[in-house]
């Protein structure tokens, strides 16, 4: 019987390689492009099927795959840590090109721009974090910084910490966000309150505390579009 795996065999507007350079990257699946990266599959399977697979375990969403270790990659039987680096390291370098186009553009502009800003930085972590954006009058960028780090189910947040990075700055607003690794958007009560005595310590120093941004893996929830603020 014919090894599966081989894709030589294939049509070749069925081969992802081929594909690509014939139509371009918008022709190609996930599962496509994934294969491409793989190079080849297992004994039993193509790389495209391997490929969709890995996808199947992740419900499809590119955003949870890129929350897998190369520990759980290298579970997939096909998947080496030769591969499973392979598929990291191009996840990486798609969440760093989306937050270099933030970066270069530098105005916030709306809650999205702060999600897009921070969904590369925390979006795929497994564990909370707390990132205070600082800006200056026209909400330029002046500088962002990671405050805390904690379990999956909360960090601790220091009020004075952020005013005095704030003061430091000469910031005259502030945008906090932090992340739900749970996947659940919604504002927990220890998340009201922290914001309330966030805003209440900025308004003291004349600093305006314009939102207060929970990342999920493909969502997110403003404290200000939601006239929490």
């Amino acid at each position: 019987m014919k090894d599966k795996k081989s894709i030589k065999d294939w049509s070749e507007d069925d081969r992802p390689r081929e594909k690509l350079l014939k139509k371009g990257t918008d022709s190609l699946s996930d599962a496509e492009l994934i294969a491409i990266l793989l190079g080849s599959g297992s004994f039993n399977q193509s790389a495209v099927e391997l490929a969709r697979d890995i996808l199947g375990s992740c419900n499809n969403n590119i955003n949870t795959l890129g929350k897998k270790t190369l520990k759980d990659l290298t579970r997939f039987k096909g998947v080496g840590e030769a591969k499973a680096v392979t598929i990291v390291a191009a996840l990486e370098l798609g969440k760093r090109r989306k937050l270099e186009d933030v970066i270069k553009q530098r105005k916030i502009l709306s809650s999205q721009t702060v999600f897009d800003y921070f969904h590369p930085l925390m979006g795929d972590l497994h564990h909370e974090e707390f990132h205070v954006m600082f800006l200056n009058r026209a909400n330029f960028i002046i500088d962002s910084l990671r405050i805390s780090a904690g379990g999956t189910t909360g960090t601790v947040m220091d009020v004075k910490l952020i005013i005095r990075h704030a003061l430091d700055r000469l910031a005259q607003g502030i945008i906090i966000a932090h992340n739900h690794p749970s996947g659940n958007k919604l504002p927990s009560g220890a998340d009201t309150t922290i914001t309330n005595k966030i805003k209440d310590a900025a308004t003291l120093m004349d600093i305006s505390m314009l939102d207060h941004i929970i990342v999920t893996d493909n969502d997110y929830f403003s404290f200000a579009d939601n006239g929490l603020l």
